[in-house]
């Protein structure tokens, strides 16, 4: 099956010569690590490019109750379980509890990545999500010795290291391993994939154009990370030597060049420097009693180099590069400001230039009047779904490091009120395969995660964000293991609605579905909202969905065009070249058509909406209500220039296993209807047959108006459209299903019956034809 959102392949790494890094008089270099002195320590990551990780975890199971009603659980509990009276002995019960399921998930679905659920029920464990109040040392980490009576940017913790993970963490840590099966899960893949990467030769230097040399800075980070980790835990200095090597040649002294001299990170795409100075921040302060003072020079001369001096040159006004630092609220300030951050912190008492007691009077500020504001009130990321993790990674890990190293994150997760939602929007873009992936997805994620959740969790007292991201693929990494709290217990989807609308003007989307974990389960996303004021990285794209069932995606996403692509990113008025390439074209997306013309890019829908509410208890197993429904839809006449009235709707139908779309459109030119797939199709007049292996989704034209039928195409350009300045990306294995229609008035209806397993024609129902603006929970009765 062709894969909607498939990332950029990772870059090809060159023969790894033996060597060693000699000096230059720029960077400092002059030896790898020497014989290090030895210490006393107390004791795969998803998309990574070497591994791949399948989550193997105890099967749940055993302890059947009856499953609980649908409540409204809230996940917003506090720290003290209100069903015990002993928080000390409810502890213990939990760690006990913990060890004897094991992990939730069962499995990790090799195609989609996505956690697989038992069908089971299990009253002990799938409760309430809350955190357990406890002093027991068994599952709660202890509370961190560092207090500063008055928080100062420019006063650390006397301690190292002090970034995101204090000694104290460290310290406990092994204890922790030993009584919750994630941590225990999650290290043991740590040191997978450090011992994987030790096997690589250094990050070979690759300019990527648009996305410079990003793609390197990440992995080299995610590197770092790994062997850093592997070292502390467990003192074997091969690691610290290792580690070394990857610094070195990210400074130029490899066995191999690493980019100019003048600029080895990159600094006109400031993604790319502000990536390498984390990995170098990492490095130095993880590491920090490990390094000579020789060492620990020449890094400091390298960071200040290529990183904190274009940085500093940012904040004074005299770069070129330094747009991301006004009125930007994407992830690039995010990136931008935290790996700046996370460097001065590491270097702050070392540094004799002064320049990151500078950079931390700038980046603190910047980031709380930009990057804090990058999540909308509804908490929708303003870029797209895939950009969250970009941007939360910057925010979560500056946040972080600034609280550890010196007592406070200075209102950076408080500045704006309504952050705290940003992790119901990643659970709800969610669906059984994969990402409601609307617009662009960016560069290879490497050491990007939605690890965020777990500091999220934790700050704004919401555990159900670390429930639900425990059991992802992308959890087992350093930040993880110092993130989360363990004392969190629950299951996150009990007491979860199944809906959920987010109706900020900018996005405006919806997420329905029939199950959080019932990997076959239907799941509708759709959206509207304006096509501009998104970084440049949506499409042209109201009235776009996708749609699951039966353990597959059948109308998906293209996900982003070639970034290298003339124009790509230049701009996002009417006439860019942007708007000329297939997959960001409204031609590329799921929507309507009209004229064979781009939507307006000035557009201004509106929406409405409304759910049966329905709330998944505590079973896997969920019992869905004959009447459970929900709806939305959607007027997006704005968004057309050669129609009178253009509305969508959606709507769940028969106890949420059949969809219906409906469309209302008065045009003056011909109308086409559009939906992307990866499913073989098969079309006979009103009704198309669609197969993904052994699934099958039956497709039929309701009410059918004179001479609609569906027909099907490759996913390519009309003929007639603008040429775009380079040929379009080819998108194998994908076939666009059709309607056709000439100017006119029209109500289309378009029915999606999956054909589930026990399930006959005589069960499926044909729904009423109502008019949109008469659509309510019962209106389909």
């Amino acid at each position: 099956m062709a894969n909607y959102n498939s990332l950029n392949a990772p870059h090809q790494q060159g023969p790894y010569g033996s060597g060693d890094p000699y000096y230059n008089e720029s960077s400092g270099f002059i030896t790898p690590h020497p014989t290090p002195k030895r210490r006393t320590s107390n004791w795969i990551k998803f998309g990574v490019p070497v591994l791949v990780i399948v989550i193997i975890a105890a099967v749940v199971g055993g302890v059947v109750g009856s499953r609980k009603s649908n409540k409204n659980s809230s996940s917003t509990s506090g720290s003290d379980n209100a069903n015990t009276g002993d928080p000390v002995a409810a502890a213990s019960s939990a760690a006990s509890v913990k060890l004897a399921l094991g992990r939730f998930a069962t499995a990790t679905d090799s195609e989609f990545m996505v956690p697989i659920y038992p069908s089971t029920t299990n009253s002990a464990a799938f409760t309430t999500p809350t955190f357990v109040g406890s002093s027991n040392a068994k599952i709660a980490w202890p509370a961190d010795p560092f207090k500063p009576s008055s928080p100062n940017v420019l006063t650390t913790r006397p301690d190292r290291p002090r970034l995101i993970a204090p000694a104290y963490k460290w310290q406990a840590l092994p204890n922790l391993i030993k009584n919750d099966p994630y941590l225990q899960g999650w290290n043991a893949t740590i040191f997978g994939n450090a011992t994987a990467y030790f096997n690589l030769p250094p990050v070979v230097y690759f300019m990527d154009n648009s996305s410079g040399i990003l793609d390197n800075a990440r992995e080299v980070k995610m590197r770092i990370k790994a062997f850093a980790y592997a070292y502390r835990m467990s003192n074997d200095t091969k690691w610290v030597d290792r580690a070394w090597i990857e610094i070195a040649n990210a400074a130029g002294n490899g066995t191999t060049v690493f980019g100019p001299e003048v600029d080895r990170w990159n600094n006109q795409h400031f993604l790319d420097t502000a990536e390498f100075s984390a990995a170098y921040a990492i490095a130095y302060d993880w590491l920090y009693d490990m390094w000579s003072d020789l060492q620990k020079s020449q890094m400091r001369t390298t960071l200040i180099k290529y990183g904190l001096q274009p940085g500093a040159t940012v904040f004074a006004g005299t770069s070129n590069f330094g747009w991301w630092s006004e009125n930007t609220t994407g992830n690039w300030n995010c990136v931008c400001n935290g790996g700046l951050t996370l460097a001065a912190l590491a270097i702050l008492e070392d540094d004799t230039t002064g320049i990151a007691q500078s950079l931390l009077g700038s980046t603190v500020d910047n980031a709380k009047q930009n990057c804090a504001l990058a999540v909308a009130d509804d908490g929708t990321w303003a870029e797209t779904a895939n950009y969250w993790y970009f941007g939360t990674t910057g925010h979560a890990e500056m946040a972080s490091a600034l609280i550890t190293a010196t007592g406070s994150d200075y209102g950076l997760l408080d500045s704006n009120t309504n952050f705290f939602h940003t992790g119901q929007f990643h659970m709800y873009a969610y669906g059984p395969t994969s990402l409601f992936n609307y617009g662009d997805h960016g560069p290879n994620k490497y050491s990007t995660t939605a690890n965020s959740l777990f500091l999220y969790a934790q700050h704004y007292t919401q555990p159900a964000y670390s429930l639900f991201q425990r059991e992802q693929a992308d959890a087992a990494e350093p930040w993880s293991m110092f993130w989360y709290d363990p004392t969190v217990s629950g299951a996150f989807w009990d007491g979860q609605p199944l809906d959920h609308f987010f109706d900020n003007a900018l996005d405006q989307w919806a997420s329905m579905r029939s199950s959080w974990t019932d990997q076959s389960a239907l799941f509708v996303a759709i959206k509207a909202g304006m096509n501009s004021n998104h970084q440049t990285h949506n499409d042209l794209d109201a009235g776009d969905f996708v749609l699951d069932a039966l353990g597959t995606r059948w109308a998906g996403e293209l996900g982003s065009a070639d970034y290298n692509a003339p124009g790509y990113f230049n701009s996002g008025a009417q006439d860019s070249d942007r708007w000329k390439y297939y997959r960001k074209m409204t031609e590329g997306q799921n929507t309507i058509l009209i004229n064979r013309a781009n939507q307006n890019v000035n557009n201004a829908p509106t929406i409405k909406h409304d759910s049966s509410n329905t709330v998944q208890g505590s079973s896997t197993v969920l019992s869905i209500p004959g009447d459970s429904t929900a709806f939305w839809t959607s007027d997006l006449t704005s968004s057309y220039s050669d129609a009178t009235s253009v509305k969508r709707g959606v709507r769940l139908l028969n106890a949420r296993r059949q969809v219906l779309l409906q469309d209302e459109v008065n045009a003056q030119q011909g109308v086409q209807w559009r939906m992307h797939t990866n499913a073989t199709v098969v079309t006979d007049g009103t009704r198309a047959t669609l197969s993904i292996g052994d699934k099958t989704m039956q497709v039929s034209i309701l009410n059918a108006p004179d001479g609609a039928s569906f027909t099907k195409s490759d996913a390519v350009r009309f003929q007639t459209d603008p040429t775009p300045p380079i040929p379009d990306q080819e998108n194998p294995g994908v076939t666009v299903l059709i309607i056709d229609l000439p100017a006119g008035t029209y109500s289309l209806q378009v029915l999606f019956n999956p054909q589930w397993p026990g399930m006959s024609a005589s069960d499926f129902v044909t729904p009423p034809s109502v008019g949109l603006d008469s659509w309510s929970l019962t209106s389909h009765n």
